[in-house]
């Protein structure tokens, strides 16, 4: 079985900043790590899921939105994926994402918060992620990190993998 490739990241020596996870088939998604894996704590999930909506609606009614595909929280709480279509670089997404971040502590709600627009909408905090948002802006715009340290794995045939 192949190792799935994020797995050969290196998450004890992650920081928070914006990565390229993928590019293939025509798609690239970026992993903007928010918090430290594994020192720091997650992020909390009703802040995580605040933010989804928040980072959702600014990327897709951006100028970028016609080339969104999907904004989501990774299972781990530590950040967010974007998926693009378009030729985008990290440092195109580093400002994206400042701008979203900026945009995210002027809102005074969250849209889709509804039982009708939302599968948990009490799920929500929207001090805590502005909170988490002033925070990774500080990160980005003051120690930006943008390269994966890669763990070399060794599949059970003797191949080795550590391709992102």
């Amino acid at each position: 079985m192949e190792v799935i490739q994020s797995f050969t990241i290196n998450h004890t020596k992650l920081k928070p900043g914006i990565y390229v996870s993928r590019q293939d088939k025509g798609f690239t998604t970026f992993d903007l790590r928010i918090t430290e894996p594994n020192k720091e704590p997650a992020v909390a999930p009703s802040a995580m899921h605040t933010l989804e909506h928040l980072m959702a609606t600014w990327f897709r009614n951006s100028r970028v939105k016609d080339d969104v595909v999907y904004v989501g929280p990774m299972g781990c709480l530590t950040g967010m994926y974007i998926i693009m279509t378009g030729d985008y670089t990290v440092q195109d997404m580093r400002e994206l994402t400042m701008e979203c971040l900026e945009w995210i502590q002027t809102q005074d709600c969250v849209p889709a918060t509804t039982p009708e627009t939302c599968g948990n909408y009490l799920l929500h905090d929207l001090p805590m992620c502005k909170w988490e948002c002033k925070r990774y802006f500080e990160r980005l715009r003051d120690d930006f990190h943008s390269e994966y340290e890669m763990l070399e794995v060794i599949l059970e045939d003797g191949r080795r993998f550590a391709d992102a």
